[in-house]
């Protein structure tokens, strides 16, 4: 989701919330949860450089303000049983998304789906025990949904997450200089 800016410089969601802009440190810190969401919040603060108390206070602030939204574990979907993926192309009908979006979420084995501009409408990532199941969660399941007017599909032959994510490998920020005392 785009993010503009707004008065006074902060951003704004596209729910018309002010958004805080994340500095350096709120970077670090979503890195270091994107790496390991169980490090506790002393090794947070203990990694950056920065007071427990700086450190929780940022993680609620950016729990509050929606910028974190929960803590899971990843999994490996191959190691899960989860051997066949597939990215799924979804053409639908006009004015549709609503309807095609709540029958979507209840499909077994769709990880994630998100309207995209461009050729097709929906991009659907599916992750299936086997080849028979992925033919059965597109050809029975997905295509029978009203205002679904075709599918076209990738198989996954191997994938990898980005090096460079902005939330990407987490390098420690510097010590802080000296501190100046204050006014």
């Amino acid at each position: 989701m785009s993010q503009e800016s707004g008065p006074g410089g902060a951003s704004t969601t596209g729910a018309g919330r002010s958004a805080r802009p994340l500095d350096h440190v709120d970077r670090r810190i979503l890195a270091e949860l994107v790496r390991d969401g169980r490090t506790s919040v002393r090794t947070l603060a203990a990694r950056l450089h920065i007071s427990r108390t700086n450190a929780y206070a940022r993680v609620e602030r950016l729990l509050r303000d929606g910028v974190v939204t929960g803590f899971q574990a990843r999994v490996a979907p191959e190691a899960a049983g989860l051997g066949t993926s597939a990215y799924i192309a979804i053409t639908i009908e006009q004015n549709t998304w609503r309807d095609v979006s709540a029958e979507l979420a209840q499909v077994r084995y769709l990880e994630h789906a998100a309207l995209v501009g461009g050729d097709h409408d929906v991009l659907a990532l599916v992750r299936a025990p086997d080849n028979a199941t992925l033919r059965d969660v597109v050809l029975t399941r997905v295509q029978s949904i009203p205002g679904v007017l075709s599918t076209r599909t990738w198989l996954v032959f191997h994938e990898f997450d980005g090096e460079t994510s902005p939330w990407g490998p987490a390098t420690p920020l510097p010590p802080p200089g000296p501190r100046r005392p204050g006014p």
